[in-house]
C-alpha cells in the first residue's frame, strides 16, 4: 500500500484501447498511489467496441442505464485508502457501465473519489451526473477532469491540488 504522509491513494481504472492505462500508470507514479484495473469478467472484443453499431455490446450498454458488466477481482483492501481516482475512457459522453460496476461495488463513506478520463472528441461533463448516482456514499466526489496529453509532473501537480 502506498502513502503519502498517513494519506493512502489508489488510481483505479477502466482501458478499453491502453490510453487510459497510460494515463493512470502515469497518475498514479505522480501521485504515489497504488493502481488497480478495472478489468471485465467478459473482455471487450474490437465489435463491441463499434460505437457505430447500434448492436454492439458498448452501444446497448450505454442505452440501458441499469446494465452493469461484471468486474473480474476486486481491491481488497478498499477501506484502507483516503483517495480513490477512478479513470476512464469516454464513451458518449460519460463513463463507461463497468466504472458504475465498479463504484457500486463499494462504500466510499468518508473518501474522496476523483474522475478521470480521456477522450478522443468529447469532454468528461456528462459523467459528473451519472457517477453521483453511481456513487452516492462517496465522502467527497469531484467532477470529471480531461487528462488528455498531460505529463507526469502535471499529473502530480492536478493530483496533490485534489487528493486528500
Amino acid at each position: 500500500m502506498t502513502e503519502v504522509g498517513s494519506r493512502k491513494r489508489l488510481v483505479a481504472y477502466f482501458s478499453a484501447s491502453g490510453v487510459t492505462a497510460r494515463a493512470a500508470r502515469a497518475l498514479a507514479q505522480a501521485a504515489g498511489a497504488d493502481l488497480f484495473e478495472i478489468v471485465p469478467e467478459e473482455p471487450y472484443t474490437t465489435a463491441d467496441l463499434d460505437w457505430r453499431n447500434r448492436r454492439s455490446r458498448s452501444s446497448l450498454e450505454d442505452r440501458d442505464p441499469s446494465a452493469r458488466p461484471a468486474v473480474e477481482g476486486r481491491v481488497d483492501n478498499m477501506d484502507a485508502y483516503d483517495t480513490v481516482f477512478v479513470g476512464y475512457p469516454i464513451w458518449w459522453g460519460h463513463e463507461p457501465a463497468i466504472v458504475d460496476t465498479f463504484l457500486g461495488q463499494y462504500d466510499f463513506s468518508g473518501k474522496t473519489v476523483v474522475p478521470f478520463a480521456t477522450s478522443g472528441g468529447s469532454g468528461a461533463g456528462g459523467s459528473d451526473r451519472r457517477l453521483r448516482s453511481a456513487c452516492p456514499t462517496a465522502g467527497v466526489l469531484l467532477s470529471a477532469k480531461l487528462v488528455n496529453g498531460m505529463g507526469e509532473g502535471a499529473l502530480g501537480a492536478w493530483a496533490a491540488s485534489v487528493a486528500r
